[in-house]
């Protein structure tokens, strides 16, 4: 009951640092971590822990969903190169960067060790980027590659996660299995979302003139397609995306204007508690991890995970810039122009946008919770090597691209929009 009060207590400070943080042009998230750390320190305050379980359970799925319900499936499906570059190649890719880093860097972090860090902060949070990028006015084109990219790397990011993970505990590493894994667990989060989907779609059109029942199965249906999907072994975060895809296609021809209403402004208080209560969460996260850390480690690892946070940061805007110039190579080679491979001019990044969306990775609550999801013991009963620097490291890391990142952001897109960014002013 302690706990539920102090939930509730903790909602109430989050809507209100939510109205002063817009009413002064603030970054909400930035505001609500930098106060959830300050009421971690409150003395006596009691340490709520974040369940991994809980976070992708009831924060996850509702969030994801209503990312995917609103964003353009036809923007989406025309970014899907870059997307799908950004949210499985780049996810592999920075987890191996970060490993490389970890394992050289830090004292006593073998291979495997350093890989399961580089998994954990492999992907962009869906909750943190959305949050501080929607109020920044960016280009359409950036938008729909920010969220698209987030709304998929989960899936990616987990299967790296749990190969790394195998390999601390003894389980050997095999390429062509953790890729049969990969595959089977998109394709299979694939299907669960288009059968639950398709399965929803004659229901709500059958009740779609009673509000109560259709939203009641609107909201109800991302958490079921969640927990089936990873009943089934596959990948719960595809599973919902793609059933947000789909309600947003039946609602956009079969739902009455005024149903469409009320749902828009359900989900937007559901979102926007959701989404308080997560970054309130992840500050109060700090002080309580900070009690088992000695004050030398304190300063040690925050080094590190400052040193991880760039390396996150540079592989980022490499790979960003590298796919700006594949597409710019393959709209204006001759032999691509004419063909069905044609690149569209609408897809190109320019370099403004290539520097939002470089500087727009920010890691969140996911990264988190996966990290404190890590398990306590080995087979062999043996402590979990270095779980707690671990955590550690990744806590820091969070709410340096969130508060770092996230305050520096939109300076960078004030910048941009005042001059417009050339190749001329970049030499």
């Amino acid at each position: 009951m302690e706990n539920f009060t102090l939930v509730l207590a903790l909602m109430s400070v989050m809507a209100l640092l939510s109205a002063l943080a817009d009413r002064f042009k603030v970054s909400s998230p930035i505001v609500l971590i930098l106060a959830g750390i300050a009421i971690g320190f409150i003395p006596g305050m009691p340490s709520i822990e974040v369940s991994p379980e809980i976070v992708f359970l009831l924060f996850l799925p509702p969030l994801l969903y209503d990312a995917a319900f609103n964003l353009p499936f036809r923007a989406f499906k025309e970014n899907l190169n870059t997307i799908s570059t950004m949210a499985f190649g780049l996810v592999f890719l920075t987890t191996a960067g970060i490993a490389v880093i970890a394992h050289f860097a830090i004292p006593g972090m073998n291979w495997p060790l350093a890989f399961v860090l580089g998994a954990i902060l492999s992907s962009t949070d869906a909750v943190a980027a959305l949050s501080i990028t929607k109020s920044l006015g960016l280009s359409p084109l950036a938008v729909t590659i920010l969220e698209g990219e987030s709304l998929l790397n989960d899936a990616s990011a987990l299967v790296a996660y749990r190969c790394a993970v195998g390999a601390v505990t003894g389980v050997a590493f095999v390429w062509w299995d953790a890729s049969l894994t990969f595959v089977l667990l998109i394709a299979g989060g694939f299907l669960v979302g288009l059968l639950i989907s398709w399965l929803l779609k004659p229901i709500l059109r059958l009740v779609r003139n009673q509000a109560l029942a259709v939203l009641s199965f609107t909201l109800l249906a991302p958490f079921i397609t969640y927990l089936v999907a990873e009943e089934m072994h596959s990948s719960g975060v595809i599973a919902v995306v793609m059933l947000g895809f789909g309600i947003a296609r039946l609602s956009s021809f079969q739902f009455p204007d005024k149903l469409k209403r009320q749902s828009a402004h359900i989900w937007e208080l559901l979102v926007f508690l959701l989404n308080g209560l997560i970054f309130i969460l992840i500050g109060l996260e700090l002080p309580h991890i900070i009690d088992s850390i000695s004050s030398e480690e304190l300063w040690r690892d925050a080094g590190y995970a400052l040193l991880i946070a760039m390396t996150a940061l540079a592989i980022r805007v490499l790979r960003v810039f590298l796919q700006k110039a594949s597409l710019d190579h393959g709209f204006n080679h001759p032999k691509m122009r004419n063909s069905k491979r044609a690149i569209p001019e609408t897809i190109l990044l320019s370099l403004q946008e290539s520097l939002i969306i470089s500087w727009s990775g920010m890691r969140g609550i996911v990264s988190l919770a996966v990290a404190i999801g890590l398990p306590e013991t080995l087979a062999d009963g043996q402590p979990f090597p270095m779980r707690v620097t671990i955590i550690y490291i990744t806590t820091v890391v969070v709410l340096i691209t969130i508060v770092g990142q996230g305050l520096l952001l939109p300076v960078l897109v004030r910048k941009i929009k005042a001059q417009p960014v050339t190749a001329e002013s970049l030499n």
